[in-house]
């Protein structure tokens, strides 16, 4: 999707690599890759593979030993260290707020060290606590400490948006969130990313949340090493070596059903559907398999927007469409065609 008038810049990893003083070998190691702007990359790893560290080179908060990392063809080692870190978003698991601070304090911080109008800023501020779904008339007011560990989160968000930077960098955001909750936030960050588009850099240990969240995976293993990086879809049906394979896990063939939604399917006719409630055609074929499954039923009507029962969803066709290709995929594999696995484009 387009930028939709907010900025977004394309990074690029250059053979960086990072070696910690005392270290047996690499915490990154040739790191070559390219985010394109806008997209959602997901690094992806088991402790101790250099996420973090890769994450970190971007914004400086980690030095790198050798290679280079660029942001819109700009090194980051060329810029002031504090100014570059003003202009990229960072969003940590802890959150960080200030505990003195009202929440419309805590995310105007960084426009006023930029030196922003005093109006611009409270503008800002209060479109941000509206698209994180914190009415600023309910929470502006309140302190951290008010707030619940969801709405805590969202303030984070909004406080590293705040600035409208090009680049948000998110190091396992919401891993400590109850199940529950973090489904919540992970698809309030999607609808958001949907409005302020931004490139974003995402830090994740649960496979699960990499595909749910990201337009492109990085999977690392130990020694920094970058195995493969590649689209969602491909990555659970074409991973490179058995390392990724038992990484991904023996079930991503049903991981790749959340990556399909039943508008992309040719339905079964509606006339065939049994009288139960239907499916929305946006919920997924993984959505549908249990669905079908917990019913005992063969197929299920689907609906559309307007509740109009459009076709109907077999086994069979969640079945035949497991193995194809989706739509998305083919398109970014003809724009994607010519680089191998980790080099940059």
């Amino acid at each position: 999707m387009a930028n939709q008038g907010h900025s977004a810049a394309e990074i690029v990893f250059d053979r960086a690599t990072k070696v910690y003083r005392g270290a047996p070998g690499p915490a990154v190691d040739g790191l070559s890759m390219t985010v394109p702007a806008g997209e959602i990359c997901v690094l992806l790893g088991p402790s101790g593979s250099g996420k973090t560290t890769a994450l970190t080179m971007v914004n400086r908060l980690v030095e790198l030993t050798s290679g280079d990392i660029r942001i819109d063809g700009v090194s980051v080692g060329e810029q002031d260290a504090t100014g570059l870190r003003r202009r990229i978003g960072y969003v940590i698991q802890q959150i960080g707020l200030f505990p003195h601070m009202t929440i419309e304090e805590n995310v105007a911080t960084v426009p006023q060290v930029l030196g922003w109008k005093r109006d611009r800023v409270r503008d800002r501020v209060r479109e941000l606590l509206d698209l994180v779904g914190l009415p600023p008339r309910e929470y502006g007011g309140r302190y951290p400490a008010q707030l619940s560990g969801g709405q805590r989160q969202r303030v984070g968000i909004a406080r590293a948006l705040a600035a409208d930077p090009p680049v948000m960098l998110m190091d396992e955001p919401f891993g400590a969130l109850d199940p529950i909750t973090r489904e919540r936030i992970q698809d309030e960050f999607l609808r958001l990313h949907e409005q302020v588009r931004k490139t974003t850099l995402f830090v994740s240990h649960d496979m699960d949340e990499a595909v749910k969240m990201g337009d492109r995976i990085a999977i690392f293993r130990e020694g920094g090493h970058l195995v493969q990086y590649d689209t969602p879809e491909r990555i659970l049906t074409a991973p490179v070596d058995d390392f990724v394979a038992r990484f991904v896990g023996a079930d991503r063939g049903l991981k790749a059903l959340t990556l399909r939604r039943l508008a992309d399917l040719a339905l079964e006719p509606a006339g065939a559907a049994p009288d139960t409630a239907p499916l929305a055609a946006t919920e997924t074929l993984h959505t549908a398999l249990s669905a079908l499954m917990a019913s005992s039923a063969d197929r299920l009507p689907v609906a559309d927007g307007d509740g109009r029962v459009v076709g109907t969803v077999t086994l069979d066709l969640i079945r035949a469409e497991a193995g194809r290709p989706s739509p998305d995929e083919d398109h970014r594999a003809e724009a994607d065609a010519g680089p191998a696995d980790g080099e940059v484009a």
